[in-house]
């Protein structure tokens, strides 16, 4: 089994104020162990051949904290590019924020070399002198470790960060990795910066000169390059060239055809090639044993048509992907694809279709496929080939009413289920926070078929087969696809267009004795606010949907223009931000809706709050059960949670009195039944006014949230339902 060199790095403080890497490249890492290894311009022989042996080593793994930028500095420090003593110039320095306790890791992949042991064993020990990591304030430790490949698989899993991998020979970003001559560059350059002032002239005409010194060589290498792309159709081989429709539940045969096609198309072309060919196309290794890695295979994407409520989901569409680092050539794979005669090699029918080359990609944004479409809800089209931990217990038709299955073994069996499917995400490295999972043999759209019909003609039994639906806790794109099928067409996901409408953080430390839920649902408006404006641009003007406020800064009138409700649960220490549609208990609006989708992408990764007195509370996301969570789900009795303010004193009467009619007309304005009011508490608030919490009883049971008042929009105002 193949063993790994894995480098662990902390950063004191949870800043790194690197020149704007991200995530940080291992020549950083690298250039901190020589700089651990040195005394001076001294590295001794042991040193010297570790660190020569890791330039030899592939490119590694890179796992970076999830960062966020700091606040802005701009310190004046001299200009080195004049001659004019004394001229200062402003620099911008954005340091990167993140969690201290989640380290960085660079991996390598270990090839078994004859001083392996005694090498790693050295740069383990460089890893223990490393003192800082970044420029010269990002005080840092490190140590370093073999694993091998289950271990580290482990590892990875909970990684809570970003996983960057190379892709040799791909595009897009680059980061800088360690050469054969990387160390000798770095010697270089030390010996160049002791001499960096060189005199010139004699006399009164001499003068001294700055000389830069060398650069130091790094291999520049593209991490995470996206897939090559092509979309096809299936068209007639008539004069008219139409399209032509494939069977849904016969996903997989169209698959194997058009695979089978292009790699005889290859084979003929390029016979020398044979084994790599099987490998990215097949899945066989170089041997034809066994399946090769699946990382540099080429998907076969099947595309029902989707998107309409009358569409046939027949199949006349794909999408063909060639990952960047794919031995085969890009060109050449999509050359075995374009005019590609759909032909059974095994019984040698001749089918009237052909696959032809396309620039449509509007199917393909259906399936999450778009450049900034994201999304959190996630179905399959084609059900999932889950592992056979999840496989159900297959039921003799002939005796199906002595052998049926009780509730606690179907739940058994969708359990483990929504444990494979966890399972099957990792393997397509997809590490997104699953929220829940939904998995049942029906399709969950008209026009699907049950997960039977695809199990013909495949080497999957029908009780693997899946139908799957994912909540992510964060918008992510596609497309998506999942499970042991997913190099047979089956696995194809596609999103649902649905914004989340209610965001919800538990907050598991840091909460002040004496939180107050105002103070903490005014901080949290501001930070919703200042994250939506840094996702929209400095230039882009914050919309009235998330101050409140026009551009003048004056309020806007709700009915004009709703915006979100602020909110924090003390009975269950958790902070929520409300779509307004949601307390107006109605549809969205087209604006509201692009609005949802800045905000989910706003608070992806929001895991901190500052909430000044109530403390610095660490959050995690959580989901809402709208039938059962008491803030949600239907009532008849409702009580205050956070106190509400009245909005208008009526005169002439008690406290009690006052803030039972103002409740009584709060619900009417909000469209709700009018309630029998039982005031619990009242009292004056200076410069706030009457301030009080009550039980509101109605005829009918009501939906929540229930969010009344003045201060509604800022935690005042909540209720609760009470089960009866």
């Amino acid at each position: 089994m193949a063993k790994n060199l894995v480098i662990t790095i902390r950063l004191y403080e949870g800043r790194y104020h690197g020149m704007g890497e991200m995530p940080p490249s291992p020549a950083r890492l690298f250039q901190a162990l020589v700089a651990g290894a040195a005394r001076g311009a001294v590295i001794d022989d042991d040193s010297r051949q570790a660190l020569e042996w890791l330039e030899e080593l592939r490119p590694p793994v890179v796992a970076s904290p999830t960062m966020r930028t700091g606040q802005r500095v701009e310190p004046f420090v001299p200009n080195n590019d004049t001659d004019v003593d004394g001229l200062r110039v402003s620099k911008t320095i954005a340091p990167k924020l993140f969690d201290a306790e989640t380290p960085f890791l660079c991996v390598w992949t270990l090839d078994g070399g004859e001083e392996e042991d005694r090498h790693t064993h050295t740069i383990c020990a460089l890893a223990d002198r490393l003192y800082q990591f970044g420029r010269g304030v990002d005080m840092a430790w490190a140590w370093g470790e073999v694993l091998d490949g289950e271990q580290l698989d482990a590892r990875l899993a909970d990684y809570p960060g970003l996983l960057c991998r190379p892709s040799v020979g791909g595009g897009g970003r680059t980061l800088a990795c360690p050469q054969p001559g990387s160390l000798k560059s770095l010697e270089a350059r030390y010996a160049a910066n002791s001499q960096r002032f060189k005199a010139e002239g004699q006399g009164k005409a001499a003068r001294q000169l700055f000389v830069q010194p060398p650069k130091p060589r790094f291999a520049h290498v593209a991490y995470e390059s996206p897939p090559s792309r092509r979309m096809y159709e299936l068209r007639t081989a008539t004069a008219d060239a139409a399209f032509g429709a494939w069977p849904l539940a016969r996903a997989s045969k169209l698959v194997v055809l058009l695979r089978d096609g292009a790699v005889e198309r290859l084979r003929r072309a390029m016979p020398d090639r044979t084994s790599e060919i099987e490998r990215v196309l097949v899945g066989r290794k170089a041997d034809g044993a066994d399946e090769g890695p699946t990382s540099s295979r080429v998907r076969i994407v099947p595309l029902p048509s989707i998107g309409h409520q009358h569409a046939d989901r027949g199949i006349r569409r794909l999408l063909i992907e060639v990952p960047a680092d794919c031995p085969v050539r890009a060109d050449d794979v999509h050359w075995a694809f374009s005019g590609l005669d759909l032909t059974d090699l095994v019984t040698g029918e001749v089918l009237d279709l052909v696959l032809t080359p396309s620039n449509d990609e509007r199917m393909l944004a259906h399936y999450g496929g778009g450049d900034r479409d994201r999304y959190r809800v996630w179905r399959t089209v084609t059900p999932a080939a889950l592992p056979d931990s999840a496989r159900r217990r297959r039921i003799d038709p002939a005796r199906v009413a002595t052998e049926a299955k009780g509730g606690l073994e179907r739940a058994a069996e969708q359990a483990r289920s929504a444990t494979a499917v966890i399972q099957a995400l990792r393997h397509v490295e997809e590490r997104t926070k699953v929220e829940a999972v939904r998995v049942q043999r029906e399709p969950f759209e008209a026009k699907g078929e049950r997960v039977e019909a695809f199990s013909l003609g495949t080497r999957f039994a029908k009780e693997r087969l899946w139908h799957v639906e994912i909540t992510f806790g964060a918008p992510i794109a596609g497309p998506i696809v999942i499970g042991d099928g997913r190099f047979l067409g089956l696995g194809v996901m596609a999103p649902v267009p649905r914004h989340q409408a209610v965001h919800s953080f538990a907050v598991t430390s840091g909460l002040a004795a004496t939180a107050q839920p105002a103070e903490i649902a005014r901080s949290l408006r501001r930070a919703v606010m200042a994250r939506v404006q840094e996702a929209l641009g400095a230039r882009t003007a914050l919309p009235a949907f998330f101050s409140g406020h026009e551009r003048d800064g004056s309020p806007t009138r709700t009915e004009r223009c709703p915006h979100v409700t602020f909110l924090f649960d003390p009975g269950h220490a958790r902070l929520l931000v409300v779509a307004p549609h949601v307390l107006d208990r109605r549809p969205p609006t087209h604006q509201e809706e692009q609005h949802l989708r800045e905000l989910d992408s706003a608070l992806t990764e929001f895991l901190e709050l500052l909430a000044g007195s109530s403390g610095r509370l660490t959050l995690c996301t959580n989901s809402v059960d709208t039938d059962a969570d008491p803030l949600f789900a239907a009532s008849r009795t409702w009580e205050s949670v956070t106190p509400y303010q009245v909005t208008r004193h009526a005169k002439g009467v008690g406290a009690a009195e006052a803030l039972a009619a103002d409740l009584r007309a709060e619900c009417r304005r909000r469209g709700l039944p009018e309630p029998r009011v039982t005031p619990l508490e009242s009292h004056g608030v200076s410069g706030i006014g009457l301030v009080g919490s009550a039980r509101l009883t109605f005829e009918v049971a009501v939906k929540g949230p229930v969010v009344l008042g003045r201060s509604r929009y800022l935690g005042g105002g909540l209720f609760k339902g009470r089960a009866t």
